[in-house]
């Protein structure tokens, strides 16, 4: 391996309320500068205290930091790793300032997500350089990890979730199961200037070949924003009271995707809500768990590391597409529109 260019490993997450008290000033960072009504975030607040004002998105980056920590000293990458949310402590500028203040110069870092969205990338990159911007002219330089949509890492954690869900029902009943593969619903002007949707399709297809289950279809859910807006669709509860009509359906297992742990969105939209309806249409339903920190994730974000420490390593890619760029174009995942999804 190549002399090390990197002397740091930055989190970057969308972060999340850790009490009651949290949640209507986390809720107030999300939408500030957006146009959502003030009802809509009311009643997002009440998904948080259904669940005691607490999300699991900070619980998951801990045991994610802890899990990563170990698999790089395994394979002697000395990068020590520092964690900054865009919305919740702890803060990506404090985070910045902290590297700073312990004298790192260039960094690595992972986004908490596998797709190309503004939410999900460009703006992770515009909270980066404010923070840098803050911390001055000693601030370290930071290059993002690429997505990983189609990483063979990732795609094998998400079947081996999925594939624990199939294995819910009983054998004969299984061929019969309709995959609903979620994601967070985006406005359709957001989408259309980004490979959101490509994406995602080319991740629950891999997901599906490698499974060998032929029945699946990619829906949306949590979507924000005024009704007049058009956002992507089928809402998952839609595409739920359609399976419902089919004779053919024994049940259904929903696979979130587009999240990389249990968020706040899944535990309550689809453990609650969709749970609920599902139980009303008299439809069995599943819920895959998130890849969270599956063993083969936790490998993929290693690989990730050490294919931008070393060029000689190669760069995995299942598909049709190939391993997606390191460096972002600058026209990539632009903001055509002020409202953006409430999490990601």
């Amino acid at each position: 391996m190549t002399e090390n260019p990197y002397d740091a490993l930055l989190i970057v997450s969308f972060g999340g309320p850790e009490s009651r008290g949290d949640v209507i000033p986390f809720l107030e960072n999300v939408l500030r500068g957006k146009r959502v009504p003030r009802e809509r975030m009311l009643e997002v607040a009440e998904h948080y205290y259904h669940f005691g004002g607490v999300s699991p998105i900070n619980s998951h980056l801990r045991q994610l930091i802890e899990a990563l920590g170990q698999e790089l000293r395994r394979h002697q990458i000395e990068l020590p790793i520092y964690w900054g949310n865009r919305n919740w402590h702890p803060f990506l500028g404090d985070a910045v300032r902290q590297m700073v203040a312990d004298g790192r110069q260039r960094a690595l870092a992972y986004f908490t997500s596998a797709y190309s969205s503004y939410s999900g990338c460009r703006q992770y990159r515009e909270n980066i350089e404010a923070a840098r911007a803050e911390a001055g002219p000693a601030a370290p330089v930071v290059d993002k990890l690429r997505m990983f949509y189609n990483h063979p890492g990732f795609i094998e954690a998400t079947a081996a979730r999925v594939g624990e869900a199939l294995a819910a029902f009983p054998a004969d009943q299984r061929p019969g199961v309709q995959i609903l593969y979620t994601a967070h619903s985006i406005p359709w002007s957001m989408a259309e200037n980004c490979d959101y949707v490509r994406q995602l399709t080319e991740t629950a297809a891999l997901v599906s070949q490698y499974l060998r289950h032929p029945s699946w279809r990619l829906v949306y859910q949590s979507r924000s924003g005024p009704p007049q807006q058009p956002w992507l669709e089928p809402d998952v509860r839609e595409a739920i009271r359609q399976t419902r009509a089919l004779t053919n359906v024994t049940g259904i297992v929903i696979a979130p995707i587009g999240f990389l742990s249990d968020h706040l969105e899944v535990l309550y939209d689809l453990d609650v809500e969709a749970r609920q309806l599902c139980e009303d249409l008299n439809i069995p339903m599943e819920r895959a768990g998130t890849v969270g920190i599956h063993p083969r994730f936790v490998e993929m974000v290693r690989e990730l590391i050490e294919e931008r420490l070393d060029p000689a390593k190669p760069k995995l890619a299942l598909g049709q597409f190939g391993p997606a760029h390191d460096v972002c174009p600058l026209d990539c995942c632009l903001l055509s529109h002020p409202n953006a999804a409430l999490g990601t």
